[in-house]
């Protein structure tokens, strides 16, 4: 096990991806998947990048992730993202078997993880996910309201 690393630690990790998608002039949200207390897979917003509306930070990442350990199924994963998954990343997130997700900023428009609807305690897939929220809110929240802020003086 390596020693300091915590919630706080991969969040921190997924806010630099965010930070990323902020200077790429992406809606800054990253997130990083962890397996055994390693960082298996990192990602950003790349929508406007790849002109693909699908290209959201946790979907990218969970392509990564499944390359890298050679299967679709990543049981044992944590997921972090800095903002809450919508539908469609919540949905990959089911489908893909990720045991626990830990995010920052809630999404009062398109969380779907507890906030606008909340489809990973359905039970779907006869999976349980365990759901964190709240990690370094501020500073996820933070960037996001920057981010939003920037775009609306242009």
């Amino acid at each position: 096990m390596l020693l300091g690393r915590d919630d706080s630690f991969y969040m921190t990790q997924a806010l630099h991806e965010a930070q990323a998608a902020f200077d790429e002039g992406e809606v800054p949200v990253g997130a990083v998947i962890v397996l055994n207390n390693q960082i298996i897979a990192r990602a950003h917003n790349r929508i406007e990048a790849s002109k693909d509306s699908t290209a959201h930070a946790e979907i990218i990442a969970i392509g990564a992730a499944a390359g890298y350990i050679g299967d679709w199924r990543l049981d044992d994963c944590v997921l972090y993202s800095t903002l809450e998954p919508c539908p469609m990343c919540a949905g990959a997130i089911i489908n893909s078997r990720i045991s626990k997700l830990v995010f920052g900023a809630n999404d009062k428009r398109l969380g779907a993880c507890g906030t606008a609807c909340d489809l990973l305690s359905l039970g779907l897939l006869n999976r349980s996910i365990e759901v964190e929220k709240g990690i370094m809110q501020h500073e996820c929240l933070g960037i996001v309201q920057a981010f939003f802020k920037s775009v609306r003086k242009k």
